[in-house]
């Protein structure tokens, strides 16, 4: 019998346009692969939507908030339709950087200092000694991030700006320079590990994660097999600390100005990575011989509730 899979996509966060790319391929994929396939542009009608169509599983293309910060895993938990990706908790937490560190930090991994500070104090003053990051504490696609460089004489006044819509409280978090390296982890077996270098940007911010040619994605990355190792013990750590399911990615910075052995530090795990055609995972799983479409087919295989 053809299993019927809802994709959820679009949503109600700031990454909506992400989520309908994302969204898009995943549908296109699984329907290549013999689902059939419902397409929802998720609003707050979603529980009905979803009660009147009875999915045999949904595939969560939401990013951001609402979609990957345990509320739409909690409304599929109460309608026992079987879900991909993290559960409410793990969900939740991830979405949380602050709390995530702390639980990631406690089980061995190397993560940046950090402290949770209100907007409008840091727009007066630094918080922590040049060069550092700020961060909003519970958004995806570096919307928010600014890096303060080393010298400057003020933080961003932006921050304690009407229209910011990122929350009261950000993250200040110590800038760490080097490479930009990320880890995929699917089920409890790391993928493998990706450098990513940013065309023309600052660092890997929205553009240079989703417009064309807006970074370029070097897998498997170019490291040392120790540095290898230790990102992927790493992923893995956070994967299980955090308590994720399906497929998730973590985010690292490695500094190697002063030779190779360098510093490895973990910046955060996600539990609802980029499906888009320019995303990271694909990528990752490409250069392993497992095509898009069976990495979705092994992600709604592996859809499940209480988890």
């Amino acid at each position: 019998m053809q299993r019927h899979v809802a994709v959820l996509m679009g949503g109600l966060s700031s990454e909506r346009p992400v989520s309908l790319s994302s969204g898009k391929a995943c549908a296109d994929a699984l329907e290549a692969e013999g689902y059939r396939v419902t397409r929802i542009d998720v609003g707050r009608d979603v529980a009905s939507v979803l009660s009147e169509l009875r999915p045999d599983v949904a595939f969560n293309a939401l990013h951001g908030p609402f979609g990957e910060d345990g509320t739409i895993q909690g409304i599929l938990e109460y309608l026992e339709i079987p879900y991909t990706h993290s559960g409410v908790l793990a969900s939740a937490l991830a979405m949380n950087k602050e709390k995530a560190k702390a639980v990631v930090a406690g089980f061995g991994v190397k993560v940046a200092a950090s402290i949770l500070v209100d907007r409008m104090e840091i727009a007066r003053q630094h918080a922590m000694p040049t060069p550092y990051v700020v961060k909003p504490v519970a958004e995806g696609s570096s919307f928010g991030v600014v890096i303060v460089r080393e010298g400057e004489a003020h933080p961003p006044q932006h921050l304690s700006a009407v229209d910011w819509t990122f929350g009261d409280t950000v993250m200040v978090e110590r800038y760490v320079p080097g490479r930009e390296l990320t880890c995929a982890v699917m089920g409890d077996e790391v993928l493998g590990v990706c450098e990513i270098v940013s065309n023309d940007h600052a660092f890997y911010d929205f553009d240079a994660k989703y417009a064309p040619g807006g970074s370029s994605h070097i897998v498997p990355a170019e490291l040392p097999d120790e540095i290898t190792a230790t990102v992927a013990e790493f992923s893995l750590a956070a994967h299980r600390a955090v308590g994720c399911r399906g497929v998730s990615r973590s985010d690292f910075r490695y500094d190697d100005r002063n030779g190779a052995a360098g510093e490895v530090v973990w910046l955060e795990v996600n539990t609802q990575p980029g499906m888009t055609p320019t995303s990271l995972v694909p990528d990752i799983a490409r250069a392993r011989g497992l095509e898009f479409g069976k990495l979705l087919d092994w992600m709604v295989r592996d859809a499940s509730c209480r988890r």
